[in-house]
C-alpha cells in the first residue's frame, strides 16, 4: 500500500551470499518481480560478465531457501544485454538491449525476447552512466504504479528523466525532468511513484538524499543514510510486497528492509543525519535552470506530462 508518508529508514544490510558466478562477476543486478501482485515468488540473479557491461546469463530460484544453497534454479542464456539497469516486473525481464538505445522484454517462462523499443530521446553506450557504475544508461524500475525507465538526454544536460512505461508495449506513458545530473548519482529507485537518489558518502555509507514525486511534480531533499559491505552498489530494485531493497555490491547479494511513515506521522522539523537507518525531513529544492529549453521546473502544472490523474495514496510533507 502507498497509504504512508514517503520513506523514513532503511535497515543495516542483510548480506545474503556471493554471486553464483564468482567474485570476479562484481557488476550485476538481483532481486524479486517488483510487480505489486506477482506472479510467482521467484528471486532472479544476473551477474554481468567480467567486464562488467555484458548481461548474458541468469538464474531463477523459486524460494529463497533455494538461493541461500544455489539448489532447483533455472539457468538461462540469453546474450543481449547491457549492464545492470534491469529489472523483472510481471514475469518479464526488461532491460537495454546491447549497444542500442532500444528497451527490451523477456519472458521468464521461456526465455523469450518479446519485444524490442527505441526509447525516443536516450542517449546509449554509457553516455550518462550513473557514478562509478558503467553501462547503466537505461535504469529500470517497479514499483506500486507501475514500470518506469530511468535515463538521461542531450537535451535535458544529462540530468536524471523518469518516464513510465506500459508494460506491454515499452511505449512511454508520461515523462518528468529532475534538476539531478544523473552521473553525479550511485544509483536509485522507484517507491510509489517516488523516485529516490542515492549518492556515495564514503567506502561504507551512501545517502538517500533526493525524491522527486511524480504525483506532484515535486522535489525534496532527504538524508537518510545507508550502509554497504562494500564500494560500489549496482542494480538497485524496490520489491513492493516486501518492502525492500535488493541489491548487487561488487558481487554480494545484498538487500535492505525499508520502513514508510504513516500518514499521521511527524517528521523531524531539522536536517539531522544520523547512523544508518535515520531519517530527516523531506524540504522542497528551490527551482534550478529547466533541464530543456520552454521547461518551467518551478511551475510543473502548465507541462503536457503532468501527473493530474495519477494521485499518490500518501503524501510527502
Amino acid at each position: 500500500s502507498c497509504a504512508h508518508g514517503g520513506l523514513q529508514k532503511v535497515s543495516r544490510p542483510i548480506v545474503l551470499k556471493l554471486n553464483w558466478r564468482g567474485l570476479s562477476y562484481k557488476v550485476g543486478a538481483w532481486g524479486r518481480d517488483s510487480a505489486p501482485n506477482p506472479v510467482s515468488a521467484l528471486y532472479w540473479v544476473s551477474p554481468l560478465r567480467a567486464d562488467g557491461r555484458y548481461f548474458d546469463y541468469y538464474r531463477l530460484y523459486k524460494s529463497y531457501g533455494d538461493l541461500v544453497v544455489l539448489k532447483h534454479y533455472e539457468q538461462w542464456k540469453m546474450g543481449y544485454g547491457d549492464g545492470s539497469g534491469n529489472t523483472v516486473y510481471k514475469n518479464f525481464m526488461y532491460f537495454n538491449y546491447y549497444g542500442t538505445s532500444d528497451m527490451a522484454k523477456v519472458d521468464l517462462s521461456s526465455n523469450t525476447l518479446v519485444l524490442r523499443r527505441p526509447l525516443p530521446g536516450t542517449t546509449y553506450n554509457n553516455r550518462f552512466s550513473y557514478a562509478a557504475v558503467p553501462w547503466t544508461t537505461l535504469d529500470f524500475a517497479g514499483d506500486e504504479k507501475g514500470l518506469w525507465v530511468l535515463y538521461a538526454t542531450e537535451e535535458s544536460k544529462g540530468n536524471l528523466v523518469i518516464s513510465r512505461l506500459n508494460d506491454s508495449t515499452l511505449e512511454v506513458e508520461q515523462t518528468w525532468y529532475t534538476s539531478q545530473y544523473k552521473p553525479s548519482l550511485s544509483g536509485a529507485f522507484m517507491a510509489c511513484g517516488v523516485l529516490y537518489a542515492l549518492r556515495s558518502l564514503s567506502t561504507h555509507q551512501e545517502e538517500i538524499f533526493y525524491a522527486y514525486d511524480t504525483a506532484t511534480s515535486q522535489e525534496h531533499r532527504l538524508s537518510i543514510l545507508l550502509d554497504k559491505m562494500l564500494e560500489t552498489l549496482q542494480g538497485i530494485n524496490y520489491c513492493p510486497w516486501d518492502h525492500k531493497l535488493y541489491v548487487y555490491n561488487d558481487g554480494f547479494l545484498i538487500n535492505y528492509d525499508l520502513t514508510f511513515l504513516t500518514v499521521k506521522e511527524q517528521l523531524p522539523s531539522s536536517l539531522i543525519k544520523r547512523p544508518s537507518g535515520a531519517s530527516a525531513p523531506f524540504k522542497p529544492i528551490r527551482s534550478n535552470k529547466p533541464s530543456r529549453p520552454g521547461d518551467s521546473v518551478t511551475d510543473q502544472s502548465t507541462h503536457k506530462n503532468t501527473l493530474s490523474s495519477l494521485p499518490l495514496e500518501g503524501h510527502l510533507s
